[in-house]
């Protein structure tokens, strides 16, 4: 197993999943609320973090398969944040058997149709480099981030983009593999009991994700208020509490 991760605590597994442009410090509030109850799981994805970069396209779920059987677990319930959502949703369609439950944190979506102010807001910021201080004015630049703006955890969050766009230039690609077809045509499919949080202060893109999940059928949503995209950095509290109370229905 070559990513890099950490455990911390005892019990039922529970594998931390972080955004993109970030690594596992996304979970440094939230780890230490749910190892007082669980095996919590936090690992660097592939080109974040400690974990290496990738040379060939990465395979995500595979690495996460990989995690699992090194860490000889049989069965784990998945928080993915973010683009660690889209992992968590393509793994659990993929690997069911291996899923105990699944939570959603304003996920991405595979297959999913973002909206031409979503892909002309992605351009920006690609056309950007390697202005970094650009990039990273641009990447925070959006509604979604307005809350962590302004909370005492905003320098971590720019701390883990600046390592991210540092990690990047070592990248031997950008291109990646994920299952066919993708999770947007298959969400029907899920039987794996799925808990879906978001911020109320999100990216109508973002929202409209959320909408396509109304087709899981074991699936409760939950809005936290004053909250936006980085909730994991600005509200672990809530989220501990919906987490837990999930995870022990």
């Amino acid at each position: 197993m070559d990513l890099y991760y950490e455990v911390s605590g005892q019990g039922k597994p529970v594998v931390l999943l972080h955004s993109g442009g970030a690594d596992l410090r996304d979970w440094k509030f939230v780890t230490p609320l749910l190892a007082k109850h669980y095996k919590v799981i936090a690992i660097d994805g592939r080109g974040a973090g400690k974990s290496p970069s990738p040379i060939d396209p990465p395979n995500y779920v595979k690495d996460l398969l990989t995690l699992l059987d090194h860490l000889e677990i049989d069965k784990a319930a998945l928080v993915g944040h973010s683009i660690g959502g889209r992992l968590a949703t393509d793994f659990s369609l993929e690997y069911s058997e291996r899923v105990s439950e699944l939570v959603l944190i304003a996920p991405s979506l595979s297959g999913f149709r973002y909206s031409q102010e979503f892909e002309d807001w992605m351009q920006k910021i690609n056309s950007a480099f390697p202005d970094l201080d650009k990039v990273v004015e641009l990447s925070f630049d959006a509604p979604s981030y307005r809350v962590i703006k302004s909370s005492p955890n905003w320098d971590l969050a720019v701390q883990m983009m600046r390592h991210h766009l540092k990690k990047i230039g070592e990248w031997g690609t950008f291109e990646s593999i994920w299952p066919e077809p993708p999770a947007a045509e298959r969400l029907d499919e899920m039987t794996v009991k799925t808990l879906f949080i978001i911020g109320e202060k999100e990216l109508p893109d973002n929202r409209r994700v959320a909408d396509c999940f109304r087709k899981v059928p074991n699936i409760h949503f939950i809005h936290v208020s004053g909250a936006d995209h980085m909730v994991t950095l600005t509200h672990p509290e809530d989220l501990y509490h919906h987490i837990t109370c999930f995870l022990e229905e």
